[in-house]
Parts: structure tokens; C-alpha cells; sequence
């Protein structure tokens, strides 16, 4: 068996550079540097290329990996240098031919895949989400003139660094934050030991011609097999160093490296895996990180942070050392710099400790609370801050979580806050409170009984956030505080989940708002649309008009467009821009809705709504009462016995609202069930077949059920909106 003690793989390249440079001299060309042509080289090695000729032959197939994949991430040079890449592989690929093993138009070929690789690798050198720790430090010192080659000024670069306030440090690349670096080291990290071993494995049991690739002494171990990944580890820090600035590996690798604390792994970021359950739940939530959080309702300056902080009685008990503060958490989030962020970091460090604190604390409670909620506070967090920053109620999150009555409506609507901060011990609201926050006529001394101690044990894991300083409890009501926001969104953007403030929004397009709001918490979506049409006029009203019949139009299944524009209405929109809707194909018979609604319709305006658009009103009305029946059927049949509930006398919704649709219908009934399929098949498909199923009169449903199969059969035939 063999080690890899030396960072020179034999790739041949000295030989490599000394026939290139003649050659290039020849035709009157600088000289290859060589740091490219060794990570070249090297990297192409590492991929499996053939070095029967002495060194690795490039392929059409090994460019990508190569040029997207590899560079991007472990090489960090000079412009020239990064320049250079192409040369390098066009002076292998004529090196190659040279030695016979490429015909011209093989290498024709080789050549023009080089060009073709090229503009996607200048673009991939340039991404900052490419950036690891080694190459981002590579980048500032060269930046400042020391010469990368020479390890004594590189560490004493990385002093001089460490020692410079950090205010006064250079900040990465928007949008970029250390958890995002850290974390991409670290795969960086695995992917390059991964290329060693398979390069080691193929020279045990696949020798080239050309002779190992990691040649090297017997391994001087008792169990050379174990000692196999310490030394992959070693070559892999020295190849990083060849390609970024030398010493940077010893002086930065955790955890005894002197400079360690620069270049943090995700094990040493505490809210890292807070990190990833927020964006967990963000994702259960909508699918989408794009798709936007509401703005907190009141972020505080940047200069605000450190004193918020301060204020909170954990992170005060943990950074005076307190006896009263518990050691775990201590030791977690007030080791190595924390003391001097606490004292001296920018708004953004202090940021990231009062995420470490609360991540720790979210941690611990689910370690040591026995609170049946111990395990939701991450959860907790996030529905604060998708909610807009808008205070909750504790009993009323406690119910929802027990599955008792709570309405719908209710359930993102803020409540008032009482005057007077916290209130020890929790007391749930008197009875006579309950019916507000829950949207219930009554609740019963059993249900209540209930409910007290799930709200209770809501209580003591809030309190625990609320220790943090991010949280707040007042009462019955609770939500994040301005450094809860703050922190928040911090956590969440390093998740890469899109948390906009205010001055974003008010400088989206109108698709970006209506994507928005149409998600968003009822109230916070109309502050949004006032705040957005505010000083824009009946214009930007009619922007998001248009905006929303474009969202019907590209997805109909995805808009609740009656809830979409009733927003609108509590935002105030003016008839004005109602009436110039009243045109539109899909939503014109919605705007006409509002207007009558409000008692601003004419006759006239009635006349300008078009038949489609009456069609996508009347279906979208008959499929809410279809998912109406669909839910108030199985709540009737929920704990009985099958067949006990009879689906032909239960009360159904739907035919009575089809039939009201039908009586007033151009046509009636035929035209009306031909009208709603043009309107969007699928969702008429489903209205049909529950008609067919329920509709007592056997006329209507015989149509319904005639056209459901030819829909089915023929989805696209006839049916496609026009």
C-alpha cells in the first residue's frame, strides 16, 4: 500500500511545462503559469484521464466536471492565471496529438469543446456561491498584495486580519453569509477526498503505464488502512494550498488551527440547524423558498441590535458568566470570539450570536422541557414570522394543536397585546374571551378543562424563547420581538428563503405583489396592497388587476381569486379600476361582484362583463361548494359507522348552487355545464362527476355524469380556455 505524502501527483508536469513553454516561445507567447497548469493537470488526473502519455489526456467528457465543477471551487489565481485555463488545455490537447494519440479531427473536436466549456467556466469563477473559505481568503490577501506562495506571509497576513476590527473587515459578497461558506467548504471538502480515494483505489487496482498517480513510501502504520484517510485529508489540504495560498490549510483547519475561527464549519455555526428546520418548515408550508415571507411589522436599525441583545436576560446572564445561566448553552454559544462579537461585532455578528443563543435555546427545550410542545419551537418560530410578526394567542395555538373548534378565519388574524409585559404564571383567558379567539359560539367546562393545561405547557415553552429576547409574552398574547424579527429573517435568508422588508415590496411589480399577498395572513396582505397603491393611484390598481387575471390565466387552480380581490376590496381599491377590469376574460364577472357588492354597479356595467369570465366566477363558486360538501360529509361521517351518514339524503351544497347558476344561465343548464368546462376542464371534470353522484334531479345528472366520461376520455377536446 502506499501514502500520498507529497502534495506533486505525478502528472508529468514539469515535462508538460517545459515542452508548452518551447512551443509557446516558438510562436512568440508567454509562458503557461504554472499554478494553473498544476490544478489542471492534477484535477483532470483525479477525474480517471488516461496518462499513458505521461500526462492526463483531456476529454470532450472530463471538461465539464473539470471546467463547473472542480476549478471553480479549489482554484483561486490571479486573472491571468484564471485566464490561462484554456491555453493549459489547448497545449494538453496539442501535446496529446503530438504523441500520437488524437487524429485532427479528434482534436478538431477536443478544441471546440474547450470553447464551447468556457464562457460557463468564466461564469462559474466569478460566482460568489462558489466561494470556500480557502479561496475567499486567498482573494483578500492577494488583494492586498502578498504574495500567495510564501506561507510565513500568508499567516502573518491571517494575524494581521484577525487583529483588524471587525467592523473594519472585509464583508463577503451579497447575498452570501458565513453558514453559506462554511457549509460549502465543508462539501467541497468531501467531494475533493472522495476524488483522492477513488484516484488511490485506481492506482492499487488499475495502475497506469505512467506509474502511480499518488505515488509515495508504505505507509509507516501498525494499520495502514485506518491511516489512509488522515493522509487523503493531508494531501488534499496541500493541493488547496498550491492552488489558493500556501499554509492557509494548517493555519485555518479546525480545531487547533491559530486562525480557525476565520473560517468556521457548520459545527461551529450554532444556528446553522436552525438554519435548516426553518427552511424545513418553509418548505412544508409552500414548496417554494422563492416564494416570499411577509415583511416583520417593525425591524430594528442596525445600531438598535447590540442593545436589544444586551437587554434580553439569557444572552446577559450567559455573557456575565452567571451561575444562574446553564453551562451547555455557555459553553455552545460563549466560546471562542462570542465574547469579543458581545462586546465589539457589527450589527450582523451580533445578529448571528442572538441566532446562536436562540438556537441553543430552541435545542435545549427540546432536550429538557417536558412540555408536549418541547419539540415544536422551532415551529413556533416560524408560523411568528410567516405571520407577519403579528402577535398570536397562546390558548388559541394551543386548541389548534388539540384539535379542538377553531375557526379558519381566526387563525392568522392578529390580537391586541396587553399593556404591562409578561404575566407569571400563565392564566388562560376567562371563558367569556374564548369564543373571540376561537371563532366559536361556546366552548364546554369539558373542552376548557382540556384545553388549560395544553395552553399551559404552550406557555412554558414560550416563556423559554421568550428569555432569548426574541419572543414576547404578554398575557395570553405572544410573538417576536424587533430582535426576534431581526434574527428571524437573518436565520431564514441564510436558508435562502426570500424574506423581503418594506422597502423591497414597495419597489416590486405588481405579479410579485400579487404572489405575494394571495399566501399572505389577511391583514398583513392588506397593509401590504395599502401601503404598495399608496401616492401610485387608480394605475397601480389596475396593474394588479391585470396582474391577477394573468395568475388565473397561467395557473387557475393555484388563485382563490374571491379571496384575492376581497383583500383588495379591504384595501380599498377604487371603482375606477373595478370598472376598467370589468373586461377581462377570466376575472372581469369578480370586479363586477365587488362593484355590486358595494352598491357602485350600473346597469351598464353588467353588459361589459363577458361570458367567459361569468363561466370562471360560476365555477370557481361551484367548486368551493363541492370541497364544502367533500368536508362537511366526512366531518358527519367522522367516528360513525360506515353507511351510517346516507349520501342520498345528506344535505349537499352543490346542486342547489348549480341549479341557481342554471336558472339564470343563457341556455341553461347544457350551455351552462359546456360554458364551465371551457372555463378549465379539470376542476369542471370534478364539479361534473360530484353532480352526477348527488344531484337529485336524474336529468342533470345523467348530463352531468355523459359529459364527465367524454371530458375524461378527451380532457384537451373542447374544453381548453379560450
Amino acid at each position: 500500500m502506499t501514502v500520498i505524502r507529497t502534495p506533486a501527483p505525478n502528472t508529468g508536469l514539469d515535462d508538460f511545462l517545459g515542452w508548452a513553454d518551447k512551443e509557446r516561445e516558438a510562436r512568440g507567447e508567454v509562458p503557461l503559469p504554472a499554478r494553473t497548469a498544476d490544478a489542471v493537470l492534477t484535477l483532470l488526473a483525479l477525474r480517471g484521464a488516461d496518462r499513458r502519455t505521461g500526462v492526463p489526456e483531456p476529454t470532450a467528457r472530463l471538461l465539464g466536471p473539470l471546467l463547473h465543477e472542480d476549478l471553480p471551487v479549489l482554484l483561486w489565481g490571479t486573472p491571468a492565471e484564471v485566464d490561462a485555463v484554456p491555453a493549459v488545455l489547448t497545449a494538453l490537447a496539442d501535446h496529446v496529438r503530438a504523441a500520437g494519440r488524437l487524429n485532427a479531427k479528434r482534436h478538431a473536436r477536443l478544441l471546440a469543446a474547450v470553447d464551447e466549456a468556457v464562457p460557463e467556466f468564466r461564469r462559474a469563477m466569478a460566482d460568489p456561491w462558489n466561494l470556500t473559505w480557502p479561496r475567499w481568503y486567498a482573494s483578500l490577501l492577494r488583494a492586498d498584495g502578498v504574495d500567495a506562495g510564501d506561507p510565513d506571509a500568508v499567516r502573518a497576513w491571517l494575524a494581521a486580519h484577525e487583529s483588524t476590527p471587525r467592523a473594519e473587515r472585509p464583508g463577503l459578497p451579497a447575498p452570501l453569509h458565513r453558514s453559506d461558506v462554511a457549509a460549502h467548504t465543508f462539501a467541497v471538502r468531501v467531494r475533493f477526498g472522495e476524488l483522492l480515494l477513488e484516484a488511490f483505489a485506481r492506482d492499487v487496482e488499475a495502475p497506469s503505464l505512467a506509474g502511480p498517480l499518488l505515488a509515495g513510501p508504505p505507509l509507516d502504520a501498525d494499520r495502514p488502512d485506518e491511516a489512509l484517510p488522515a493522509e487523503l485529508e493531508r494531501a488534499a489540504a496541500a493541493l488547496s494550498d498550491r492552488w489558493t495560498a500556501a499554509g492557509l490549510g494548517d493555519a485555518l483547519a479546525e480545531p487547533d488551527g491559530p486562525h480557525a475561527a476565520l473560517a468556521p464549519s457548520p459545527e461551529s455555526i450554532p444556528h446553522f440547524a436552525l438554519v435548516d428546520r426553518l427552511l424545513g418548515e418553509h418548505l412544508d408550508y409552500y414548496g417554494d423558498s422563492a416564494l416570499p415571507l411577509p415583511p416583520p411589522p417593525a425591524l430594528p436599525a442596525p445600531g438598535e441590535i447590540k442593545g436589544l441583545l444586551h437587554a434580553a436576560p439569557l444572552p446577559a446572564a450567559l455573557a456575565a458568566g452567571s451561575a444562574d445561566a446553564p453551562r451547555e448553552l455557555a459553553e455552545r454559544c460563549f466560546t471562542g470570539p462570542a465574547a469579543t462579537v458581545w462586546a465589539d461585532g457589527t450589527p450582523e455578528e451580533v445578529t448571528e450570536l442572538a441566532a446562536d443563543i436562540l438556537a441553543a435555546v430552541v435545542d435545549d427545550i427540546g432536550a429538557t422541557s417536558d412540555s408536549e410542545y418541547a419539540q415544536d419551537a422551532a415551529h413556533l418560530l416560524y408560523a411568528l414570522y410567516e405571520r407577519g410578526g403579528t402577535a398570536d394567542s397562546v390558548v388559541r395555538k394551543a386548541a389548534e394543536h388539540g384539535d379542538l373548534p377553531v375557526d379558519p378565519e381566526l387563525e392568522d388574524a392578529p390580537v391586541p397585546v396587553p399593556e404591562g409585559g409578561v404575566y407569571h404564571p400563565y392564566e388562560m383567558p376567562p371563558p367569556d374571551r374564548l369564543p373571540a379567539l376561537l371563532g366559536v359560539p361556546s366552548l364546554g367546562e369539558e373542552d376548557r378543562s382540556e384545553l388549560e393545561p395544553r395552553a399551559r405547557a404552550l406557555a412554558d415553552v414560550v416563556d423559554r424563547l421568550a428569555s432569548t429576547g426574541c419572543v414576547f409574552r404578554a398575557g395570553d398574547a405572544y410573538g417576536p420581538t424587533p430582535l426576534g424579527c431581526a434574527v428571524l429573517r437573518h436565520v431564514l435568508a441564510a436558508g435562502h428563503v426570500a424574506t423581503p422588508d418594506d422597502e423591497e415590496v414597495s419597489e416590486w411589480e405588481a405579479a410579485q405583489v400579487v404572489t405575494a399577498v394571495r399566501i399572505w395572513p389577511t391583514q398583513t396582505a392588506v397593509d401590504t396592497l395599502t401601503r404598495w397603491t399608496a401616492g401610485r393611484g387608480v394605475t397601480a390598481w389596475s396593474e394588479l388587476l391585470g396582474a391577477v387575471e394573468a395568475a388565473v390565466s397561467a395557473d387557475f387552480q393555484a388563485v382563490n381569486t374571491a379571496t384575492l380581490l376581497g383583500r383588495f376590496d379591504l384595501a380599498g381599491i377604487p371603482a375606477e379600476a373595478l370598472r376598467a377590469a370589468l373586461t377581462q376574460p377570466l376575472t372581469g364577472a369578480h370586479a363586477h361582484r365587488l362593484l355590486d357588492g358595494r352598491g357602485e354597479a350600473t346597469g351598464q356595467d353588467a353588459d361589459r362583463v363577458p361570458l367567459s369570465s361569468r363561466a370562471v366566477l360560476v365555477l370557481e363558486t361551484l367548486e368551493d361548494r363541492r370541497y364544502q360538501d367533500l368536508r362537511r360529509y366526512v366531518e358527519a361521517a367522522y367516528g360513525r359507522e360506515p353507511g351510517e351518514v346516507d349520501p342520498s339524503t345528506f344535505p349537499w351544497l352543490l346542486p342547489d348552487a348549480f341549479d341557481a347558476a342554471a336558472s339564470t344561465w343563457p341556455g341553461g343548464t347544457p350551455a351552462l355545464v359546456e360554458d364551465i368546462l371551457r372555463a378549465h376542464p379539470a376542476t369542471a371534470l370534478a364539479v361534473l362527476e360530484a353532480l352526477a353522484e348527488h344531484h337529485p334531479d336524474p336529468r342533470t345528472a345523467t348530463l352531468a355524469a355523459r359529459t364527465a366520461r367524454s371530458t375524461a376520455k378527451d380532457p384537451g377536446g373542447g374544453g381548453r380556455r379560450r
